[in-house]
């Protein structure tokens, strides 16, 4: 009798046991879910690069960027380039423009008749060589042109610069402002490192 008992009571123990895990397996959930967030999408900055280096144009670099990275991925400096002065740890700022100068004429070696020329005279071989009849007007009286004041058909005639670039020049001053050094030139689009080449030593931004 004792025995049937202790039977009873241990199966009435595990009826409970079994109807409260079920119970429990049954409920809902407590609480919400948790959401997980996408990583954040990392912002790019876009920079110009243009001047001595072998490939000037629009670059999108990461945040936190330094100039360094932007002559990097400009394909680095070309042998012209004058470094010095570049801080090339500045951090970036989207939307600027990093103009790469080249190496003044006084600090070129003068390995080429051209070159000798280029330092020994105020006007290079490429516009002293030409007569006057083929220079612009303010060539021929002043030297130079002023990228700054010249007319449409001053800059067109320009080695490289078209009536379509020159206007695109007088744009640039009148939406910009006047430029600060010939360099500046090359921010018009159109105007490469080659062209600016050809037209270096023709230019002026000065009176």
């Amino acid at each position: 009798m004792k025995k049937e008992l202790l039977l009873i009571a241990f199966g009435v123990v595990i009826s409970l046991l079994g109807s409260g895990i079920v119970y429990l397996a049954s409920r809902p959930p407590r609480g919400n879910a948790i959401q997980l967030l996408p990583p954040p999408t990392q912002s790019l900055l876009v920079v110009q690069v243009s001047g001595a280096v072998v490939n000037p144009g629009v670059y999108e670099l990461p945040a936190g960027s330094r100039v360094r990275d932007a002559i990097q991925a400009a394909g680095g400096f070309t042998s012209e380039a004058y470094q010095i002065g570049v801080n090339q740890a500045a951090l970036l700022e989207d939307g600027k423009s990093i103009i790469i100068q080249a190496n003044p004429p006084t600090q070129r070696s003068p390995s080429t008749p051209e070159l000798t020329a280029r330092i020994e005279n105020p006007i290079p071989t490429t516009a002293a060589s030409l007569p006057d009849s083929d220079l612009p007007a303010s060539t021929a009286t002043y030297g130079l042109i002023n990228i700054n004041t010249a007319t449409l058909e001053e800059l067109d005639r320009l080695p490289g610069i078209g009536p379509v670039i020159a206007q695109r020049i007088i744009d640039f001053r009148t939406s910009d402002g006047p430029f600060v050094q010939v360099e500046d030139i090359m921010n018009v689009k159109g105007i490469g490192q080659v062209t600016f080449e050809k037209i270096r030593g023709l230019i002026t931004v000065g009176p």
